[in-house]
């Protein structure tokens, strides 16, 4: 079971990875929506670890 959980948790954080790199790639990209993405990706990261 937890596995599954943190199968879901990395699959989340590839997502957001490919979100921020589309986002960051475009012709003017938005530091808000950067900024979000980056601080999704903390917490899931926060959150595999206590995994």
């Amino acid at each position: 079971m937890e596995s599954s959980h943190v199968n879901a948790l990395q699959n989340k954080h590839a997502g957001l990875e490919a979100q921020l790199r589309e986002e960051m790639n475009r012709p003017a990209p938005d530091d808000a929506t950067i900024q979000a993405i980056k601080k999704k990706k903390l917490r899931l990261k926060e959150e595999l670890a206590a995994s």
